[in-house]
């Protein structure tokens, strides 16, 4: 693997997992201020941050060794919106800076696993920040959002709220993939 797309693989894999962590962090502060959806809504999208730090990780199979990770990561822990309003802008940067840069050198150098990986993580995270931003109008307005179940795709992290489809439309896997927080 060409050093470039492995390093932002590095970065991304660090990214994402410290966002599974901090997601989780969160859900326990809305679970303490009564927004019992919003921390089901941070647990589910924290298990799809693990699928994309999984993505990121297995797509370096053959990278072996000890390596210093530089990676975005958010610190801070609010009240619930602004907890909130710190996952949209992580899910945003990610949208609009980070994947979209590392996708096109992944692309120049020929890195197949790493088109995929990231590839999959982009398209979950738009609507990571669609879902974070429902969440934080609701929480703004003194409520708890109004939340059906969510599925997460644990292969590329795709999540969707109410019905599960039979094929992620992402990966295409099968619904047996996909894990539910109700």
């Amino acid at each position: 693997m060409h050093e470039s797309t492995a390093e932002n693989l590095r970065s991304a894999f660090g990214g994402e997992s410290m966002a599974h962590m901090r997601y989780k962090v969160w859900a326990e502060r809305a679970e303490r201020e009564g927004f019992a959806n919003v921390a089901r809504l941070f647990r589910a999208i924290a298990r799809a941050e693990q699928a994309h730090a999984t993505g990121h990780f297995t797509a370096m199979k053959d990278v072996a060794g000890a390596f210093l990770v530089a990676s975005g990561g958010g610190f801070g822990l609010d009240e619930t919106s602004a907890n909130l309003q710190g996952a949209i802008d992580g899910e945003l940067h990610e949208v609009n800076e980070m994947y979209p840069a590392y996708l096109e050198v992944a692309k120049m150098q020929g890195e197949k696993a790493a088109q995929r990986s990231m590839g999959y993580a982009l398209e979950a995270e738009k609507i990571h920040a669609a879902m974070y931003g429902k969440a934080k109008q609701a929480v703004d307005a003194g409520k708890d959002v109004e939340l059906g179940p969510v599925h997460i795709c644990e292969v590329c992290g795709y999540t969707v709220e109410g019905d599960c489809p039979d094929v992620c439309p992402i990966c295409n896997v099968k619904k047996d993939r996909f894990v539910s927080f109700e």
